[in-house]
């Protein structure tokens, strides 16, 4: 590993999207003040629930991407705004072509093409113009993202559900070791659908109340939307990408191994790859979507993993934005990367009673801290695993 990776690779700006607000500083105020954002679901749902809504103010996309205008592209299109500056002076540094994009989806824009087949259905023909792989693929995604930041190296989608854009940080991380780039656009963006909406209500898991993470009397997840990204580099200043872990336990397509095995492997890994020991955690971002079978894994893999210690800080975010799915991973990353920056760790909300088997320092309010080192979760269907270790700027 070269001694660039052994330090770590500085995230240099990052912004995000999502139910709190459509800035950063909207999103992170409402964080800091433990304000939900969680709403009623899209028109057509037909149960009771609630979801992590993006507002409606979003500026559809040039009249030159007219093709490619999605929810989902609006979303990009937004958080891209804000380290637009950013991303031009990573582009005159390194060169377009050194520059590459790595994003996670679960479903991207699947919302157009479902619009587009009820169309279909009612009348016998698509929508005037529309162009599924423009509007409703990873294609078009891909091709949104060069269009608007005018990257030219090398681009990919990674798509593996829930772990998908903690799991582009890993291969971002991956292709900078490798020599491939000098830096990475890394992120994920997912919009609401009946798709996850409807399949997750089938499995059992979504909640028709507020999710509760670690709480005694949760119910189940809330689903989400949102994009997230973060400019990570070979060299700058910022809070940094210390290591990554990766596993695949497929124990099941849809349940976790119930003691965690998968989960403990990912978090030993990208503890050992950012060299660092399991006491010198300072705070746990858990994966935490609020079911009964995910959350016992989950804290039991935790305590595996550090052992006794009373100290790390473990929190979930999702009772606010609900499970932004493929967007998760950088979202909360987002999230943790303003914790390093600002010294506060916002509540797991909704864990209020906590579950007493949970056996976590789950704190129900705000806490100002010095964090120094943090370990972010993202686990997936099928047993896709990784967790992501970041560290404060140097």
């Amino acid at each position: 590993m070269s001694d660039g990776a052994r330090r770590g690779y500085p995230i240099t700006a990052w912004s995000t999207v999502n139910g709190l607000g459509t800035s950063t500083g909207q999103v992170m105020s409402a964080l800091r003040s433990g304000q939900a954002a969680l709403s009623p679901p899209p028109a057509g749902t037909p149960f009771e629930t609630v979801c992590g809504v993006v507002g409606p103010d979003l500026d559809p996309l040039p009249e030159a991407l007219g093709r490619f205008d999605s929810r989902n592209n609006r979303f990009v299109q937004r958080a891209l705004a804000e380290i637009r500056p950013s991303i031009e002076a990573a582009r005159e540094r390194w060169g377009s072509d050194r520059v590459g994009i790595c994003v996670g989806s679960s479903t991207a824009a699947m919302d157009e093409i479902e619009s587009a087949y009820a169309s279909h259905a009612e009348i016998g023909s698509l929508p005037a113009g529309f162009d599924v792989f423009a509007c409703g693929s990873f294609d078009g995604l891909i091709r949104t993202l060069r269009a608007l930041t005018g990257l030219e190296g090398p681009a990919a989608i990674v798509s593996n559900a829930c772990a998908s854009s903690g799991k582009a940080f890993a291969s971002a991380q991956r292709w900078i070791n490798a020599g491939i780039v000098d830096a990475v656009l890394v992120g994920g963006a997912d919009s609401l659908c009946q798709i996850t909406l409807r399949g997750f209500r089938s499995l059992g898991l979504i909640s028709s109340e507020p999710s509760r993470p670690f709480s005694r009397e949760r119910r189940g997840i809330n689903i989400g939307e949102g994009a997230a990204f973060a400019l990570l580099e070979r060299r700058g200043q910022g809070p940094r990408l210390l290591g990554t872990g990766e596993s695949g336990d497929a124990h099941h397509m849809t349940t976790p191994d119930p003691e965690g095995r998968g989960a403990q492997r990912a978090m030993e890994a990208a503890i050992a790859d950012a060299g660092v020991s399991a006491s010198d955690i300072d705070y746990v971002n858990a994966h935490g979507t609020g079911t009964a079978f995910n959350d016992a894994m989950e804290a039991r893999a935790i305590r595996a993993t550090l052992g006794d210690r009373a100290d790390p800080i473990v929190v979930s975010t999702k009772g606010y934005v609900g499970h932004t799915l493929g967007a998760a991973g950088a979202i909360e990353a987002v999230f943790v990367l303003e914790t390093l920056r600002n010294g506060w760790i916002p509540a797991s909300l909704g864990a209020d009673p906590l579950d007493p088997e949970i056996g976590l320092n789950i704190p129900t309010a705000r806490v100002d801290a010095d964090i120094r080192i943090a370990l972010s979760n993202s686990f997936a269907f099928g047993g896709s695993n990784v967790s992501l270790v970041f560290g404060a700027p140097e």
